[in-house]
């Protein structure tokens, strides 16, 4: 079986397609099945597609595929990497979450003994936005903290580690109650500037923002005016918009922030957890396997 890597090879991922029975060869007509490996250039792969016709499926490089938008309606099979990213980003998320939580950026800017206060995980509110991967693995990882933890998602069928799960169109209702809000959905035009002033105003005073999903997600200057008026105690922001934060921007110097620059996933991670990915979808498409993380087109993730 033919799989070419597009528009740049690595040796990783070609050790992974031998692994899964494929083999690497340059791109031409008599090739079906794509790896891509750049994110940043959507227009590139559509015109590949335009070229090659003939291709069947098409592995994209990361779990969010919004900036494949405009591709994904073609009669192609677009696998992404939903869920191979879910350890390490669950662990950022639950690192930014009790950094919030116990002040950890104030105290780490202070020069002074300062102000006594904490909040504490163990029984709080938690309220996290979307239903993926992602939010499985960090339900696993704050199950000892026995928090009361609602997820909100675009299907609403039960998950394991949560009181409840609700419907997108009842999330102002969970928000009003807690005290945590974990932002883990993909960017669609649903989920886009879905956190602005509007909804900074329904959560619950004195609560905590985590965003490890897509930094449009959020209306950054509505982000900036909430946390200088004090009503959010915090946020913690993994993805930014824009991205990368430019060196001056007002967010670096808003109250109670924490920026990690999109490093809950890092290089090293994303080679490995990505390259065991490409190995059981070349074996998927060899009928060796079942598919993983196959793009619905119409949810667009």
């Amino acid at each position: 079986m033919k799989v070419a890597i597009e528009p740049k090879s690595f040796a990783e991922y070609e050790t992974a397609v031998v692994l899964g029975g494929g083999r690497v060869v340059s791109l031409d007509n008599s090739v079906r099945a794509v790896i891509w490996t750049d994110y940043s250039k959507p227009q590139a792969l559509s015109e590949m597609l335009d070229s090659n016709p003939q291709i069947e499926w098409v592995q994209l490089p990361f779990a969010g595929v919004d900036a494949f938008a405009k591709v994904l309606s073609r009669p192609v099979r677009f696998t992404s990497a939903k869920g191979a990213y879910r350890e390490p980003v669950a662990e950022h998320a639950l690192a930014l979450s009790l950094a919030l939580m116990r002040v950890l950026p104030e105290r780490a800017r202070s020069l002074s003994w300062g102000r006594q206060f904490a909040a504490t995980l163990y029984g709080a509110n938690v309220v996290v936005v979307g239903g993926g991967g992602i939010t499985e693995e960090f339900l696993k990882l704050i199950a000892p903290f026995k928090a009361n933890v609602t997820v909100v998602r675009k299907r609403p069928q039960a998950m394991p580690g949560a009181n409840q799960v609700l419907a997108f169109e009842q999330l102002d209702v969970a928000l009003s109650a807690a005290d945590l809000v974990v932002l883990a959905a993909a960017l669609t035009p649903e989920t886009h500037h879905l956190f602005d002033a509007a909804r900074f105003a329904v959560m619950k005073p004195g609560s905590f923002l985590v965003n490890i999903a897509r930094g449009p997600m959020v209306k950054t200057e509505d982000l900036i005016e909430v946390l200088e008026s004090g009503h959010l105690a915090g946020a913690a922001l993994d993805v930014t918009d824009p991205e990368p934060l430019p060196d001056g921007h007002p967010l670096w110097s808003a109250m109670n922030i924490l920026i990690t620059p999109h490093t809950a996933d890092t290089r090293e991670m994303v080679v490995r957890l990505f390259s065991e990915r490409v190995t059981q979808n070349v074996r998927a498409y060899k009928g060796e396997g079942p598919w993983v993380g196959v793009v619905d087109p119409i949810l667009g993730y």
